[in-house]
């Protein structure tokens, strides 16, 4: 029998859920049946996470769904052409997307060019015009050391980011709990509201359990809503509305 805080965790993680298809080989048909899952007999996921070249295609499946449109921005390797980046952007906002998902030239921090890597958030974030939210990843699996994880963290709050996310989902190490720890450990100190989203290698509602687990105690029960909080996921989904509709087995533990 599923218990109840897991019906509970699975019914809040499916309306914070970021339904995610970035699969290289992906298809038109492939958006269509990703758009199709994001409303459930159980609600709606946040949004869907897709290419840009499939922006106005998702955009008109969901209208009227209520459920956002993200699309990624120098994406996956975090590139150091920042004109690039910030056409990209502009161009997903153009084509009817909320949101937009940019990895950070983390490489080139880790080559200590730090003000680059600041000034290509900043400037991305003026590309927006404030038409969209801007997540910016980190991806903290290739950075490894806490005290890196923590100034980038600090820097891309600093830098306009209106959430800080994980990983692409792309590398071997994506989200772990203690990265998120920290990051979340950002957002408590600064001065302004700030979201974040795990991304990458969350499949179960234990998952789930514990990344939700992490916010609740550095914010409170109250923070994790769409506004502040979603899970980057393509896999998520099917564990979430297993639990919900009674056919999922117990979250023993996680599968990070």
């Amino acid at each position: 029998m599923t218990q109840p805080d897991e019906s509970g965790t699975a019914r809040r993680a499916l309306g914070l859920l970021d339904l995610t298809n970035l699969n290289d080989d992906c298809t038109e048909q492939d958006i269509d049946a990703l758009c199709d899952r994001a409303v459930t007999e159980f609600g709606s996921v946040a949004a869907v996470c897709l290419w840009p070249r499939f922006v106005g295609r998702a955009v008109d499946r969901l209208k009227g769904t209520g459920v956002r449109v993200a699309s990624v921005a120098n994406f996956p390797a975090g590139g150091t052409d920042t004109i690039a980046a910030m056409a990209e952007a502009q161009s997903i906002l153009d084509d009817g997307a909320d949101e937009v998902d940019l990895v950070m030239p983390y490489r080139a921090y880790l080559d200590g060019r730090r003000g680059f890597a600041e000034t290509q958030i900043v400037r991305v974030r003026e590309a927006m015009a404030d038409r969209g939210t801007l997540k910016v990843i980190m991806e903290t699996g290739e950075l490894a050391d806490p005290d890196i994880i923590r100034d980038i963290s600090d820097m891309a709050i600093g830098a306009g980011a209106d959430f800080i996310k994980t990983s692409t989902g792309k590398t071997k190490v994506s989200a772990t709990p203690e990265a998120v720890s920290i990051m979340l450990d950002a957002i408590v100190r600064a001065d302004r509201p700030v979201g974040i989203k795990p991304s990458g290698g969350i499949r179960s509602v234990a998952d789930a359990m514990l990344y939700l687990g992490l916010a609740d105690q550095a914010l409170g029960p109250d923070w994790a809503r769409p506004g502040t909080f979603r899970f980057g996921a393509s896999g998520l989904l099917d564990a979430l509305t297993a639990v919900l509709d009674g056919t999922g087995e117990p979250a023993s533990s996680a599968s990070y």
